[in-house]
């Protein structure tokens, strides 16, 4: 039977033992069925076969996320104005100018997450004043990573903030000297306020957001992404905010393979949510384009700690591990695999407690359980998971808040956040991804960067060069590494006969470009089972076509989603130092590696952040 598809004139990276680099790849039924030489290849063509000459280019497995949000940030990526990548703070307040321009009443113009302001060359926010004369009737909101938000005062009228509105428990609404709102929110610790107020922003109607969902996926695709795993979220509610991303399962117009977790919803009732569901699905049903995978990030409200390294480590509450362990019994007994976000050591410590206690009664028995995070974890630790046979997913979070991590706990304990060599050298399954889209970009190129440099977005060293990684490992980190955190392994990952076929053709060479060029990286051309869901430049027609973002002011439209642009005031800004191109800041605020003495009623005293949200 001849292929339905051959592509052929690359430097094919097959990440499977003896053949590390071949010349073209066939694909007949969704699998490849060949791999290896163009000539051999080329003879198996038959008269339906198409056959894609992709020009020398690097051809690498599909990239696979293992910790993303992607279902609900498909929901509302239409509505969300992206400063992903975008390297100064007077580009993206242009930006959000002309967005204000186009968002009609009563609409919001939002930027949620996926930056910090230590990207732009200017390292700061905006400030409320700047906001108010940019926005002066259109609410807007701006959320940085899961401490703060900036509101207009059109914003905190839409919200009904005033000075008789009191602090909720863990959040604070900073305020003048009259007592008024300002439009800062802070998470003080708990980043609950922050999504209150965002969520009384109006929401998209079902169909549209299923094309939100779908421009987000072709969003993904165009970084080479065609699978990723979902943690689940806070609101997230099982299995009605799952209805969009179904439909379009059943409907075959899924351009990423979704496997998901199940987030555990009500405190003080989190046994019973699992309870509930462990009834209603099993770990992997469903396709090989949407299935099941288990339960986390969150299991237990009590075993979550919070990543803000401006704010000291949160202690976990004592009855914590009594109510761990009453879920993971659940689990094991059922047979659903789990993660478990943790931050810090002294978390994993205690959750490892209830593991290994557990494991005593009932054996884990190849489970493919796993920490999340674990930016701080102790060699110890590294150790006990390998002996309970669970894995780690590591994300990025560290490119965007290493600067935060150096000033409160030094630069000789960032340099082990997270030891990912460490935790390769002894054995455990590590898998990469970002934990998008809120606390970091969802750009995988960004977290390979990220790997193989140790240099945060904003250009600091992390990491000593024995902790750094090869650039094929870290390309393995997020291709057949991840496929365990699915329970996939051999199914996908790899460039190799009889798994699934799904690839990308980059842009540059990811192997030979220089180092800081690795995050401009980008797929010219996403093959998923054999079926092109993305194409750019030669490649463009060969992509299916994508209806227009809706509504029809979506800042999708104008500015689409990552920005590789470099910033147009960044030059003016180095080349004249006394004054920066938003508002005459002096250029010693940008040298220093973290703004420390700014505006008290923009700045105020950051509360942690709220992965759960």
């Amino acid at each position: 039977m001849p292929p339905e598809l051959i592509l052929h004139q690359g430097r094919f990276t097959t990440l499977t033992p003896g053949a590390s680099e071949v010349e073209a790849v066939a694909i007949t039924d969704g699998r490849f069925s060949a791999v290896g030489s163009a000539g051999d290849i080329l003879k198996t063509r038959g008269p339906g076969t198409r056959v894609i000459d992709v020009g020398g280019r690097r051809v690498v497995p599909g990239l696979i996320d293992s910790h993303t949000h992607v279902i609900r940030g498909g929901l509302n990526y239409n509505l969300e104005l992206r400063w992903d990548g975008v390297r100064s703070l007077a580009d993206a307040m242009r930006m959000l100018r002309q967005q204000v321009a186009l968002t009609p009443a009563p609409q919001w113009v939002r930027v949620v997450g996926g930056f910090t302001e230590l990207q732009f060359a200017e390292r700061r926010l905006p400030t409320l004043e700047e906001l108010n004369v940019a926005a002066p009737d259109t609410p807007v909101f701006i959320l940085h990573l899961y401490d703060r938000a900036l509101l207009n005062g059109a914003a905190l009228r839409a919200c009904g903030y005033t000075r008789d509105t009191p602090n909720p428990p863990g959040g604070e609404l900073q305020r003048d000297r009259h007592g008024n709102p300002t439009g800062l929110l802070l998470a003080k610790p708990n980043a609950q306020l922050l999504y209150a107020s965002l969520a009384k922003g109006p929401k998209l109607p079902r169909e549209y957001q299923e094309n939100s969902t779908r421009h987000f996926m072709r969003e993904l695709n165009r970084l080479g992404i065609t699978g990723v795993i979902d943690a689940g979220g806070g609101f997230q509610n099982y299995p009605d905010d799952y209805a969009v991303v179904q439909k379009l399962a059943d409907a075959g117009e899924l351009t990423l393979r979704i496997a998901y977790n199940l987030f555990t919803q009500n405190k003080g009732a989190e046994a019973a949510d699992f309870r509930a569901w462990t009834k209603q699905v099993r770990p992997g049903q469903g396709s090989d384009h949407f299935r099941h995978n288990g339960a986390g990030e969150m299991l237990v409200f009590s075993a979550a700690d919070f990543e803000d390294f401006r704010e000291p480590r949160p202690e976990l509450p004592a009855d914590m591990e009594g109510q761990l362990e009453e879920v993971v019994r659940l689990l094991v007994e059922n047979r659903w695999p789990w993660r478990l976000h943790a931050t810090y050591d002294e978390s994993i410590s205690r959750a490892l407690d209830v593991f290994e206690r557990v494991n005593r009664d009932i054996p884990f028995q190849g489970l493919h359980w796993f920490f999340d995070h674990a930016e701080t974890i102790s060699e110890r630790n590294i150790d006990r998971i390998a002996a309970l046979g669970g894995g780690i997913a590591v994300q990025h979070r560290m490119a965007y808040q290493g600067e935060y991590f150096v000033e409160r706990y030094g630069a000789a304990a960032a340099a082990h956040t997270p030891p990912v060599a460490r935790m390769l050298a002894a054995g455990v399954p590590v898998g990469a991804g970002t934990d998008a889209t809120r606390v970091a970009s969802y750009n995988p190129w960004v977290s390979l960067a990220w790997l193989v440099t140790g240099r945060t977005v904003a250009g600091t060293a992390l990491y000593a060069e024995d902790a750094l990684l090869d650039r094929e490992t870290a390309l393995r980190l997020w291709t057949e590494r991840n496929t365990w955190f699915s329970s996939e392994s051999g199914k996908k990952g790899q460039l190799a006969v009889g798994q699934l076929a799904d690839l990308a053709v980059l842009s540059e060479d990811y192997f030979s470009v220089p180092a800081e060029r690795i995050s401009h990286l980008e797929s010219v051309l996403t093959v998923l089972g054999g079926k092109v869901v993305h194409g750019a430049g030669g490649f463009a027609d060969l992509a299916p076509p994508l209806p227009p973002a809706m509504p029809d002011w979506s800042p999708v439209r104008s500015f689409g989603g990552y920005s590789h642009a470099a910033a147009s005031a960044t030059a003016s800004l180095h080349a004249a130092p006394h004054a920066c191109g938003v508002h005459a800041h002096g250029a010693a605020a940008w040298r220093r590696p973290v703004p420390v003495a700014e505006d008290p009623t923009f700045w105020g005293l950051l509360g942690c952040s709220c992965w759960a949200f």
